[in-house]
């Protein structure tokens, strides 16, 4: 007898038949003829942002079904609801805690599009309640979340996606395969670069009561208590440390991924140091930098990071990457990749994207639920290895301090520094060990 999980477990031939069908099409008339016992269930914990874009790209595949939603803001959770109904036939059962969800034994798998103080408390008990789980980036928001989420799939051994989707982009591959080739020669220096607007957060709102229909208490969660505060709350989080490590973690997973990826680094490295401030706006209400650059040191190449919140940058690009070698400088985002001759103004090739990133990312993850791969197109271990490099940065700026991370023993050997590798959770929460 075939149970639900074997057949979850079973190829993806269905998957493959269904190629040239337009993908909403095909996930409605797929599910429309498959019996519940056939379908994957996967459920949201945090559904207003890239949590439902994630979401929505896993329901655009054949045989899935949403069990489940879970937001601490109302309005949000019925929006969500009433739209998953329109869009795919059914309405999930609403949570306002994730670990109802949890509870639940018919559900296969879990999207994490919390805030990313969340990550690591979610991620982990999901794993331990036998959920896959597909976990937006960073994955952590501390160098202790990120190895206690690496041990959890580890240790209870689930399908782990991060949602750092540029690793099923074919241009970023077709960087990688350049870059590997060796016609750029010996690369001495590789420039990152994200300039953005909003990590300004001018003219903020002075304190206010929570709004009706928000577990805002839930929402601190692990974070220290303090007053509500809109320009503290929905997306603007990221710009306040407890909550996450602004442009440096929201876009340094992603672009600082592509050039370790790119440079075949695997370790921390030799040195790093930084310096960031609010110096492009002086009273921007955000705590973290709208100023930042940080610089890590390789045997043999140098890596460069830097934000403003000034949206322009090299080459016409507000965000990017610089590969400089010594044959000629690759540049790359994920609008376009083009290669520059020394001397020249004008690239003298240039390639764009050809697939749709965010959906073969969430295809990979249902490839490997399926067959219980765990090579996963980014697995925990690399969304973890890259969190820290972004976090690295941030503590070397905060800090003030050249520094050097002992990766054996998990330290600076600097106190202050130190401080900022595991955070203090507040009561009840704990911070998972394993």
């Amino acid at each position: 007898m075939t149970t639900r999980r074997d057949f979850i477990r079973q190829s993806t031939s269905a998957l493959a038949a269904t190629l040239f069908v337009p993908q909403v099409l095909q996930s409605r008339t797929f599910r429309s003829a498959q019996a519940p016992s056939d379908q994957l269930r996967v459920a949201l914990i945090g559904c207003r942002g890239m949590g439902w874009s994630d979401l929505t790209d896993l329901m655009n595949h054949p045989n899935m079904y949403c069990a489940a939603l879970c937001d601490i803001d109302q309005s949000i959770l019925t929006n969500r609801a009433e739209e998953a109904q329109k869009l795919w036939g059914n309405r999930p059962d609403a949570y306002a805690d994730y670990r109802r969800v949890l509870d639940r034994k018919d559900i296969d798998a879990v999207v994490i599009g919390t805030p990313d103080h969340w990550h690591c408390l979610i991620m982990t008990d999901a794993c331990s309640a036998g959920k896959d789980v597909y976990v937006e980036k960073p994955v952590g928001n501390s160098f202790a979340e990120c190895d206690a989420m690496a041990a959890a799939q580890q240790r209870y051994g689930r399908v782990v996606q991060v949602g750092q989707q540029q690793r099923s982009s074919h241009l970023w591959h077709e960087m990688k395969r350049y870059i590997d080739s060796g016609q750029l020669g010996t690369i001495a220096r590789v420039n990152v670069w994200a300039n953005f607007a909003y990590a300004a957060i001018l003219n903020p709102p002075q304190d206010s009561s929570i709004p009706a229909g928000v577990d805002f208490d839930m929402w601190l969660g692990p974070a220290p208590t303090r007053t509500f505060n809109a320009s503290r709350f929905h997306g603007l989080w990221r710009m306040f440390w407890d909550y996450g490590g602004g442009l440096m973690t929201d876009w340094g997973v992603h672009l600082l991924d592509m050039a370790l990826w790119g440079m075949n680094v695997t370790g921390m490295p030799l040195r790093v140091v930084g310096s960031g401030a609010n110096h492009t706006y002086p009273n921007n209400f955000a705590e973290t930098f709208d100023t930042l650059s940080v610089l890590y040191s390789f045997p043999n190449f140098l890596l460069q990071w830097s934000n403003v919140t000034i949206e322009s940058g090299p080459f016409g690009m507000n965000y990017g990457l610089e590969f400089k070698g010594t044959e000629g400088t690759l540049v790359v985002n994920r609008e376009k990749m083009e290669l520059y001759s020394h001397g020249e103004n004008q690239p003298s090739q240039q390639w764009k994207p050809t697939n749709n990133e965010h959906y073969d990312h969430t295809t990979n993850f249902i490839e490997c639920v399926r067959s219980r791969r765990f090579d996963t197109a980014c697995t925990i271990q690399n969304g973890a290895f890259c969190a820290k490099y972004a976090h690295l940065g941030n503590i070397a700026a905060r800090t003030g301090q050249a520094l050097t991370y002992d990766e054996k023993r998990r330290t600076f050997h600097d106190k202050v520094a130190d401080r900022l590798l595991v955070p203090d959770y507040r009561k009840p929460w704990r911070l998972p060990k394993l």
